[in-house]
């Protein structure tokens, strides 16, 4: 997601679940797709600390996507919590809040 307006939508009428590390928003959208936002405030630190998270969100959900239900906004907010950890702690904890909002498909064993 890149404008400010979608980031506001999922904000004001999607459902959110937070754990230590992050927040997550989400709302259906009616295209057969996910869209993706990530938002990092300045109370989590400085501009590399930030970045570094981001970048750690985006990837988790990048190797994670194919797991995700589609048709879903999906915006996370990092807390404070989040800084200095490593990529299988925000993993985890984005894993965490898709198995709360129940978006994960159901992986079949063979």
């Amino acid at each position: 997601m890149k404008n400010n307006l979608m980031f506001k939508e999922v904000y004001n009428t999607g459902k959110s679940f937070a754990n230590k590390y992050l927040i997550m928003y989400v709302l259906e959208n009616q295209t057969d797709k996910n869209r993706f936002g990530i938002s990092v405030s300045k109370k989590v630190g400085n501009s590399v600390v930030r970045h570094r998270i981001t970048r750690l969100i985006r990837e988790s959900y990048r190797l994670n996507e194919e797991m995700f239900n589609s048709g879903l906004n999906i915006v996370v907010i990092a807390r404070v919590g989040a800084r200095g950890k490593n990529y299988n702690e925000i993993n985890s904890a984005l894993l965490h809040l898709a198995k709360m909002h129940k978006i994960l498909k159901e992986m079949i064993k063979s």
